[in-house]
């Protein structure tokens, strides 16, 4: 099982994040209008899933403002935050930031995303929520980049993602 660190603290992760060259896994998370939405929404699109424990912690809200700003020269792109949060509290988040070019995604009804995808916490003091990572998809749904960040202190590696992309 890997692990992630938070602090000097280990937390197990459940499962292992989907291979490059492996087809994504479907998804059912909740939108800002508390509408579920899967992977199938975004058909025919390469897809950037900036996975975050929390959008109201510095580093997550570091990564949804850096993807946002590469989002608008990504064509065919849908650029996807995924929080624990509630679907209005990543709505405030937008708003209060100016983020127009994401589109946050709440695991509120969608817990089985965060095994699918190897990326929930199973001990530690974030246990039961997400830890960060990267996984960019092709229009196919084909893995294409998959990052789990080792530090939940620590930011993706960007360059590595968006290189993905073009």
């Amino acid at each position: 099982m890997p692990t992630v660190m938070l602090g000097r603290t280990p937390s197990e992760v459940h499962g292992r994040l989907p291979a490059p060259g492996s087809t994504a896994p479907d998804f059912r998370l909740v939108d800002a209008d508390f509408r579920d939405v899967r992977l199938a929404d975004f058909a025919g699109k390469r897809k950037l899933l900036n996975i975050v424990p929390s959008l109201n912690t510095g580093v997550c809200a570091a990564s949804a403002r850096r993807f946002n700003a590469a989002a608008a020269s990504l064509a065919n792109t849908a650029v996807l935050v995924i929080s624990a949060d509630l679907p209005f509290v990543q709505q405030g988040f937008c708003e209060t930031e100016g983020l127009r070019d994401v589109t946050t995604l709440s695991l509120m009804r969608g817990r089985k995303f965060a095994k699918d995808y190897g990326v929930l916490i199973t001990s530690g003091p974030w246990e039961g929520i997400c830890a960060r990572a990267v996984v960019v998809l092709d229009e196919n749904d084909r893995v294409v980049h998959a990052q789990l960040v080792p530090s939940i202190d620590d930011e993706p590696d960007y360059d590595a993602a968006l290189a993905a992309l073009r």
